[in-house]
């Protein structure tokens, strides 16, 4: 997080969320895709891989949806506000949907416990700055 709060605070404009909230989320999304992109990959090297469809395919459209989160969140130029609160919204729909499904085989595979709790955490930092949106 280190780089991204010194980013996001040299900016020349202020953030017009709160810069916490906004560090949080844009970390939790680039975290979250690449706990995504793994789980989908280890998924692939399970013995029981058509059983796990499912879940890759969820795996590699969470990693997608908060990749582009991350890089939205990241800007700070001229925010169009109704962009941004749906393309939150879109990344909490999918870290749901993921978590849940990485859930329903974390008891078995350590990597989709590791990916449903990426998703949960992504999930509630988009959920907390879209509270700091104005509408």
């Amino acid at each position: 997080m280190q780089h991204t709060q010194a980013m996001l605070s040299s900016h020349p404009q202020p953030a017009a969320v709160d810069p916490q909230a906004l560090a949080h989320c844009v970390q939790a999304c680039f975290d979250c895709a690449q706990a995504c992109t793994s789980c989908a990959d280890a998924c692939l090297a399970e013995e029981n891989v058509t059983q796990l469809i499912r879940c890759i395919r969820l795996n590699l459209d969470c990693a997608d949806v908060c990749d582009v989160t991350g890089r939205l969140t990241s800007r700070q130029t001229a925010v169009d506000t109704v962009v941004l609160r749906r393309q939150l919204e879109a990344c909490v729909a999918a870290c749901q949907v993921c978590g849940a499904e990485c859930e329903l085989h974390a008891q078995h595979m350590e990597h989709c416990r590791v990916c449903a709790d990426a998703c949960r955490n992504c999930e509630e930092a988009c959920n907390a700055l879209l509270t700091t949106l104005s509408a």
